[in-house]
């Protein structure tokens, strides 16, 4: 059972590695709580994203990621929640004095928790996700390998696993840079500005987009 040649490793695993290294609104979520308020936080910005990642292998894996592929109207509802809430998102950083936005320069202003449900949400509600999984992990399905939802969900994991060696360096990296700047309430307003105009920008990239 899920008999792979070393081919097909290779195969798989440089792409994995490239999909980590592209920018996107997970990215930006992650690195932007890391600059703000410190790694802690970037991490549980980061677990946030793996989560709802996770949540989308399992819907490709079983086959409801299928319904957003095949249906313009559930396409269209949820790429509409997804922009709204970036938006919302990025209205909340561009509204802050730089002492109680989206996140904080000198303390938590949010908890972990919810950062964490933030990532999920900020995950969850890309279709573009769903239907890039769902594209993307049937490639590596291979005939009598084994059940294709195991081989789906196992692809899947494996994607996430890759990030999990490629992410939480850059968390480190931005914990530092935070660590410098986050006693001038200045610069934490700028970032909360510069975070702001980027998750409105992927809002309504997000909004402009098709399947």
């Amino acid at each position: 059972m899920l008999d792979y040649s070393l081919a097909h490793w290779i195969a798989f695993l440089t792409a994995a590695v490239l999909l980590n290294l592209s920018p996107g609104p997970d990215m930006a979520f992650i690195l932007g709580h890391t600059l703000k308020s410190g790694t802690r936080t970037g991490f549980a910005a980061l677990f946030g994203i793996w989560t709802g990642a996770s949540l989308h292998v399992a819907m490709a894996a079983f086959g409801l990621s299928a319904i957003l592929a095949a249906s313009a109207l559930a396409f269209s509802i949820v790429k509409w929640v997804g922009a709204i809430y970036l938006i919302w998102l990025g209205i909340q950083a561009l509204r802050s004095k730089g002492d109680g936005g989206l996140v904080n320069a000198a303390k938590d202003v949010l908890p972990w928790s919810r950062v964490y449900r933030q990532g999920i949400l900020v995950s969850l509600l890309n279709p573009k996700v769903a239907i890039f999984f769902l594209a993307f992990l049937p490639q590596f399905v291979v005939d009598a390998a084994g059940p294709t939802w195991l081989q789906l969900a196992v692809h899947g994991v494996l994607i996430i696993a890759v990030a999990a060696f490629i992410e939480p360096p850059l968390i480190l990296a931005g914990g530092r840079l935070a660590d410098l700047i986050k006693r001038k309430r200045s610069i934490g307003l700028w970032l909360d500005r510069g975070l702001g105009a980027l998750l409105l920008a992927l809002g309504v990239r997000l909004a402009l987009t098709t399947r």
